[in-house]
């Protein structure tokens, strides 16, 4: 079966930082983009960023300079190193894989697999 399990999230204050994971298993996710997305009630499934599988990445203007994706693929986990954290980033984060390997997905509904959630909450 396989699986996306994301974890990290919390309470963090305006300006503190979190790193969220994502451990993959069922497949190994080496030659897969794989990204993050964000989620707060009543809205879409925002992007965040992206990791292509030639480690080329990808982020939304809202978090560019603050957020830093990364993968480890040995350990088959994709990471997302969040600084600078501000009240507007407060949401439920999913990881994702895409579809098909050795393809940069540029749209949502190209992920085919999904996590769970974790919430973050950054208090002002």
């Amino acid at each position: 079966q396989v699986q996306l399990v994301e974890s990290g999230g919390g309470l963090v204050q305006a300006g503190g930082s979190l790193r969220l994971s994502c451990a993959a298993s069922g497949r190994t996710f080496t030659w897969y983009a794989m990204g993050w997305f964000r989620q707060t009630p009543g809205k879409e499934r925002d992007f965040v960023a992206r990791i292509s599988w030639s480690e080329s990445t990808y982020y939304a203007d809202s978090v560019k300079g603050r957020f830093t994706i990364s993968r480890d693929r040995a350990k088959n986990t994709l990471y997302l190193q969040m600084n600078s954290l501000k009240h507007e980033d407060t949401a439920v984060y999913y990881c994702a894989a895409a579809g098909q390997p050795w393809r940069v997905p540029s749209s949502i509904i190209e992920y085919g697999t999904w996590g769970q959630g974790t919430q973050v909450t950054v208090s002002s």
